[in-house]
């Protein structure tokens, strides 16, 4: 291999390279999507430049494409640019290259895959046996998705829910599911899966529930009926295929204690989180027995006791919240509902009262506005338009900067200060990243509320909220807790480089010479939530350009972290007042009429 310097100049982010706009057919749902080949390409490219070779200075920017180094196995890599980021997070087109004796040689996703563990090796002195075979899984779920898809339905907020073909573009194997047995396209989103619940009617003494009142309890015993002295216990099907071979159940069911109904009532439709089914104006956050992304999705014991908990517990917050800002909106958990088998111990047995855990969600009815259609925030900012869902859909087609930067700042106000105040004012973490956050819309397409949703990833600082936490027992309150510099970097990171910064790539997409302008507008905002909130340190802070913490998924998926314990890489923020002075006299002195090319 050639010699090379052991570090690379790396791009001033004030002053970003040459850009240039998606082609016109690509902003259609319909145009041509990248390849499953070309799509774990570049996710992987994002997971290295981001978590591997930008923190360490190994990558530069040349003549439309970025050039990034794996520096522990002394790899230069090339890719082409559509784009660049203000933030890093760039646009890439076509396949990766390798530096070579003989020049540049083209890379498959197999072959990256095997340098970013090799690096993985290199970098952590540790061996991730099942990294490998997850990257596959995750390019066998892509392609899947990309694979004789039905038509989208009538149903706007559904086709949202299953427009996700690609996954999140910063962790290395979005659609990865493991599972013993089941194929998993009867019930994905990407499949747009709807099927009947499994009904198990259940003795009442074999029950475990809790609701905040009767009626919610009443929402899931109305969804079918039973024989006198059961109660109705909903199953996602794909579980009780995965765990209906349990000794304890299999021994209920022939003495009568729990009976199978099969498949019945209301079709329910998978959404983006796979396991969590809408239906019957309610949402039922199902245990699942596979492996997605980096978790195994089950409901603990102590989820299934916290959502229940945390609803009752934060409804004076929350309140509060919505009275402040009436366009936002959290839906609310109230109520689980699961199997107590006893065990040899005479306790319920742990791995059917989790697997048969499920979490009633509310649904939209008396929350959503009426002339507002929610739309998931991940469909509205992916970068490759799936859906009527999509931000290029919502505008209408429309080249109209400024209608674009209208839009932005309506959506702003929107979201970023029930999120702030919630943190500052009633010390609540919430977890606004793009799958947790939906988007109203009127019928034009403009923002008109936001609805968050999955207290599963809320969490309380115990130094707001120290007699709540001391009432609930230590195996609830504890993972229920970030200590405040925690839970600040969870909601910087959700809210804006997860949510945020993504929406805005996909504007930029459209509009690359506005991309400073819509950094601008993000500042404009949290500056007005400052001037007229006392100016907190951490927002002054962020104002100031402090760099942004972003989620490590490659490393966490690597070392095979929970995603509580997940690290943070810091990136240069674009919020920095020099570097968005200095994108704004890049962008006017482009001649007039120009895009930036």
């Amino acid at each position: 291999m050639t010699a090379r310097p052991t570090t690379l100049p790396a791009a001033p982010p004030a002053a970003p390279p040459a850009v240039r706009p998606l082609d016109a057919a690509a902003e259609l749902p319909g145009a041509e999507l990248p390849g499953a080949d070309e799509a774990v390409v570049h996710t992987l490219l994002n997971c290295l430049l981001r978590e591997v070779s930008a923190p360490e200075h190994q990558t530069a920017v040349d003549d439309g494409r970025l050039l990034l180094r794996l520096p522990r196995r002394g790899t230069l890599l090339r890719v082409a640019l559509r784009r660049t980021s203000l933030l890093g997070a760039h646009r890439f087109t076509g396949p990766a290259y390798e530096e070579t004796p003989g020049g540049w040689r083209e890379l498959g996703w197999r072959e990256l895959a095997g340098y970013a563990q090799d690096e993985l090796e290199l970098r952590t002195g540790t061996v991730n046996e099942e990294f490998l075979d997850q990257v596959a899984s995750s390019h066998r779920g892509v392609g899947a998705g990309l694979t004789g898809r039905p038509a989208a339905g009538a149903d706007r907020y559904l086709e949202s829910e299953q427009a996700l073909l690609f996954g999140h573009r910063f962790h290395p194997a979005p659609k990865s599911r493991s599972a013993a047995r089941g194929d998993w396209r009867h019930y994905a989103p990407e499949s747009r899966a709807t099927f009947p619940l499994r009904h198990l009617a259940v003795r009442a003494e074999h029950l475990a529930e809790e609701s905040v009142d009767e009626g919610t309890s009443a929402v899931l015993d109305g969804l079918g009926e039973v024989p006198d002295g059961y109660r109705l216990l909903p199953a996602h099907p794909w579980q009780f295929q995965l765990i209906g071979d349990h000794p304890l159940l299999r021994a209920a069911l022939a003495r009568g204690d729990v009976l199978d109904l099969g498949p019945r009532g209301e079709r329910f439709a998978a959404t983006a989180s796979v396991r969590t089914l809408y239906g019957a104006d309610a949402f039922l956050k199902f245990s699942l027995n596979v492996r997605i992304t980096n978790c195994l999705r089950k409901n603990a014991a102590y989820e299934l006791t916290g959502a229940v908990a945390l609803t009752r517990l934060l409804d004076p917050s929350l309140t509060d919240l919505a009275r402040r800002f009436p366009g936002a909106a959290v839906l609310r958990e109230p109520a689980f509902r699961t199997l107590a088998l006893p065990g040899a111990d005479g306790r319920a047995d742990r791995a059917l009262y989790e697997g048969f855990g499920l979490i009633l969600r509310e649904g939209f009815g008396g929350l959503l506005r009426p002339g507002v259609t929610p739309l998931l925030a991940a469909a509205v900012a992916d970068e490759h338009p799936t859906s009527a869902a999509h931000i290029s859909r919502l505008l209408g087609g429309s080249s109209d900067g400024a209608a674009a930067l209208d839009w932005w700042r309506d959506y702003l106000r929107l979201l970023l200060p029930p999120v702030l105040a919630a943190y500052f004012d009633h010390g609540v973490v919430l977890e606004p990243h793009l799958q947790n956050v939906l988007i109203g819309v009127d019928a034009d397409g403009r923002p008109a509320q936001v609805l968050f949703r999955d207290l599963e990833g809320t969490k309380l600082v115990p130094e707001q909220n120290a007699d709540i936490l001391a009432a609930l027992p230590p195996e609830v309150a504890g993972p229920m807790t970030y200590d405040a510099e925690r839970g600040w970097d969870r909601v910087v990171y959700c809210l804006l480089v997860n949510h945020v910064a993504e929406l805005l790539a996909a504007l930029a997409d459209r509009h690359p010479e506005l991309e400073g302008a819509l950094w601008q507008a993000v500042r404009d905002v949290l500056e007005e939530y400052a001037a007229a909130n006392g100016r907190p340190p951490r927002l002054r802070a962020l104002l100031a350009g402090v760099p942004l913490p972003a989620k490590a998924n490659l490393l966490t998926r690597w070392e095979r972290k929970a995603d509580r314990e997940a690290g943070y890489v810091r990136l240069p923020s674009p919020l920095a007042g020099s570097v968005l002075a200095e994108a704004a006299r890049m962008t006017a002195e482009l001649p007039t009429g120009s895009t930036v090319r």
